[in-house]
């Protein structure tokens, strides 16, 4: 009980009146004098609390003065940051682009041309127009019968279960690299070019047989891939090719090195078509590059 009382008095306390009183020390004059509860002197402590509380946070979330906070930035300034930093890339690849058709300007008005494979000549020792094309008899007769067969199909699967999409198949990926420039059928672009670093090795996407292997002027060195159910890949502008026509290849071997030759070559890069049933198709669809 004795308890009790104590903690019932000193709630008490609260509730008093005070007085507080300043005193001249010398002549014991009554300077100034204030009349207080502690529970009133509490609240206003309390107040005055979340009032500067409240205005510390307006201020630092409502002014400038959070930049001047360690740790704490501004939105906008970093949404600036990063569009000047893509800005600046930009520029970088205008400007290098710029100088790449400067010095290919300059290398062709002094006579260089180093930078470009030496196209294939002709043999000039065999006449070409005098050629015999016309198959025999006997070459006739061994063709239907092959063909009548179909030992050398390059289909590798049963034709009598077609496949209705290719969204099936498992596509390697020919190059990791960067998309400068998308499948656009209505310009004419028949596939994706990827650039890549110099020297990089061009896979096959998926297994098949080298139908074509060799140079062009447009595209450089070039190789196509023949696929199951009437899929063909094709790989332009490469620096070198390593397999040639007739070689089968799975899925990820090397079939070439990527580089920058042909005359609608603008850099090291690879262009990539997907081809089904005579159809192109969007590569990027099917492969992740």
């Amino acid at each position: 009980m004795a308890e009790k009382e104590k903690k019932i008095k000193w709630i008490e306390r609260f509730w008093h009146k005070y007085r507080l009183v300043v005193l001249n020390d010398d002549t014991f004059e009554e300077n100034f004098s204030l009349r207080l509860k502690p529970i009133g002197l509490l609240v206003l402590l309390t107040g005055i609390t979340i009032f500067m509380t409240v205005l510390v946070i307006s201020l630092v979330a409502f002014t400038p003065l959070r930049e001047y906070i360690p740790g704490y930035g501004d939105v906008a300034l970093k949404d600036s940051l990063v569009s000047m930093y893509q800005r600046t890339e930009q520029l970088e690849e205008s400007i290098s682009s710029r100088d790449w058709y400067i010095q290919n300007i300059s290398d062709v008005l002094q006579g260089k041309t180093q930078g470009k494979p030496n196209r294939p000549r002709k043999d000039s020792a065999i006449d070409y127009k005098n050629l015999a094309i016309i198959a025999g008899k006997e070459d006739s007769a061994l063709r239907n019968e092959i063909e009548s067969r179909d030992k050398f199909s390059l289909s590798l699967t049963d034709k009598s279960k077609p496949v209705s999409s290719i969204s099936t198949f498992f596509f390697f990926s020919p190059v990791k690299g960067i998309i400068t420039s998308s499948f656009n059928l209505a310009q004419g672009h028949y596939g994706v070019d990827i650039t890549a670093r110099e020297n990089e090795i061009i896979k096959s996407t998926l297994d098949g047989t080298v139908v074509f292997s060799g140079f062009t002027s447009s595209d450089g060195y070039v190789i196509q891939v023949q696929h199951n159910n009437n899929l063909v890949s094709i790989y332009k502008h490469n620096s070198d090719l390593t397999k040639k026509t007739g070689d089968y290849v799975k899925a990820g071997d090397p079939v070439a090195i990527i580089g920058n030759t042909g005359e609608t070559s603008n850099g090291t890069h690879l262009h990539f078509e997907l081809w089904y049933n005579g159809i192109p198709v969007n590569p990027q669809d099917y492969v992740v590059f």
